[in-house]
């Protein structure tokens, strides 16, 4: 199984080492290249123990990689899962810009709605509200509708229940499951 994950921050750099560790083979991408070179240095950004030595583990057998360039990575990619950031917007409520950015234009040359060959599961990892399964699935259509392409791919929501300094337990030992 091939799966990317888009957004190497806290939720989507341990759910991508994670998934590697236990065989599957994953990309990660994030539209900040500088971050994606600290990484594949072995200069892990974030602070979870454990998670340096898992990365450079998994990089080495060829299970994770890392890339700027989604459109390049969605070939035989079966799970794109959305870990990006949905900060509080000025009346509280999720923002979600970036959200929705990765399924329509995640940097103009980075879309899953413009770049998708084949049947993708699209799983938005952050805590999202109600409703933005529909949001995603109509700007992912809006894009295979202009390149007329008929695409099947469906959408949906795996929120993040990870606690910083114990995600990579929290996420290989979990207690519960949320997939709607």
């Amino acid at each position: 199984m091939k799966i990317a994950v888009v957004g190497t921050g806290y939720v989507g750099l341990v759910t991508g080492t994670c998934f590697a560790e236990i065989g599957v083979d994953v990309v990660c991408v994030d539209i900040d290249a500088e971050k994606i070179a600290r990484i594949e240095r072995g200069d892990i950004p974030i602070y979870e123990p454990g998670l340096d030595e898992m990365v450079i583990r998994n990089m080495k057998a060829g299970r994770l990689r890392f890339a700027t360039d989604l459109s390049a990575c969605l070939d035989g990619v079966e799970i794109l899962f959305s870990a990006v950031g949905t900060p509080p917007d000025e009346d509280g409520s999720a923002d979600l810009r970036y959200v929705l950015e990765v399924a329509r234009t995640f940097d103009v040359a980075h879309s899953v709605g413009r770049y998708m060959t084949d049947y993708l599961v699209v799983v938005t990892k952050s805590t999202v509200p109600v409703g933005t399964a529909r949001k995603v699935k109509a700007a992912i259509q809006s894009e295979l509708d202009k390149r007329g392409e008929k695409i099947d791919f469906d959408v949906a929501s795996n929120p993040e229940f990870l606690k910083e300094g114990n995600a990579i337990d929290d996420l290989m030992r979990t207690d519960r499951v949320v997939v709607g």
